[in-house]
């Protein structure tokens, strides 16, 4: 059945200037801009009391209000695709993500993603923004997801996330020899020149990522990395930043590396690594409902178990 949202927000006067559409998607997060755009011109988002356009500026004090019904999406088809389900609950449903699978359905993916999945394995998140989904991992890294199974979870997990109360922590293997772990505190935007990559760049987002030495290696690092940030690509960004790019990492680590002496078998290893090393490890959130901690923890998939286990058997062999 479509559900029946109410709303109410004040814009405050840092948002002056802003069009209203860009300042009702930040004050209303659960929804798309364009969802919400809609709803402006339909005048089911109105402002002061009076159906506003989208372009309109904002001046801050004024009240937002939000009444609508939320139709199911029908742009996405529900896909029986396999899941690792780690946990299942009426509010919320845990992941671990194989590598290889998309998130979001997207130009060049417009199926065969995690969403199309989720909406199979549970129907009635058609009715869900986003399906639910609040966070991402990109394709090639695998390991643990939230996903919202009510309007009401979603709302609790994207403040969660905001407010930057959500546990988030990767394995990565990164390229070259750590001596101490530290924290990356540099912002992230799109890169100047090439729109698939991020950068560290002045005009980005705040981004911060504290990191931790799990394992050294004789060319390469087993690094622990907990975001206190969620930009797109962080760690990837983050360790090729600190010159640590992630081993198979085509968009990020720049010329390829082999240590001195290594072993065939270790250098096919590292030249045919499929994906960037990295794994979403852990995972702790307030439950939206009983607001208990939640904690939980994937382990290290098979390919990066086979590729700990080589770097550690060549650092032995050249000791």
């Amino acid at each position: 059945m479509p559900e029946t949202i109410q709303r109410d927000e004040r814009i405050p006067e840092t948002m002056v200037g802003m069009r209203l559409d860009q300042a009702a998607a930040e004050l209303f997060p659960d929804f798309s801009r364009e969802r919400l755009k809609s709803w402006i011109k339909q005048g089911e988002l109105v402002m002061d009391g009076a159906q506003a356009k989208p372009k309109d500026k904002v001046y801050g004090g004024e009240q937002l209000s939000l009444q609508a019904v939320l139709e199911e999406e029908t742009r996405w088809v529900a896909q029986a695709i396999a899941l690792d389900i780690v946990f299942e609950d009426e509010d919320v449903l845990v992941i671990n993500k194989s590598p290889g699978l998309v998130v979001h359905p997207a130009a060049g993916n417009p199926d065969g993603t995690l969403l199309n999945a989720v909406l199979h394995h549970c129907p009635a998140l058609g009715a869900i923004p986003r399906a639910g989904i609040v966070h991402r991992l990109d394709k090639d890294t695998s390991g643990l997801m939230v996903v919202a199974k009510t309007l009401q979870a979603q709302t609790s997990l994207v403040e969660q996330l905001q407010a930057r109360s959500v546990s988030r922590e990767y394995d990565a293997v990164v390229i070259g020899v750590m001596t101490a772990g530290g924290t990356v505190d540099a912002p992230i935007g799109r890169h100047p020149k090439d729109r698939k990559r991020q950068a560290v760049t002045a005009s980005g987002k705040p981004a911060v990522t504290h990191y931790r030495v799990a394992e050294r290696f004789r060319g390469h690092t087993h690094v622990r990395c907990k975001l206190e940030t969620g930009r797109t690509h962080q760690i990837r960004v983050h360790m090729a930043y600190k010159r640590f790019p992630l081993i198979g990492d085509a968009l990020y680590s720049g010329r390829f590396k082999l240590p001195a002496g290594a072993s065939d078998t270790l250098k096919e290893i590292l030249r045919e690594f499929p994906r960037q090393a990295l794994h979403a490890r852990k995972l702790a959130f307030i439950h939206p409902r009983n607001g208990k901690s939640m904690a939980f923890r994937a382990q290290l998939p098979d390919d990066l178990l086979m590729l700990l286990d080589y770097l550690r058997t060549d650092s032995e062999e050249m000791r």
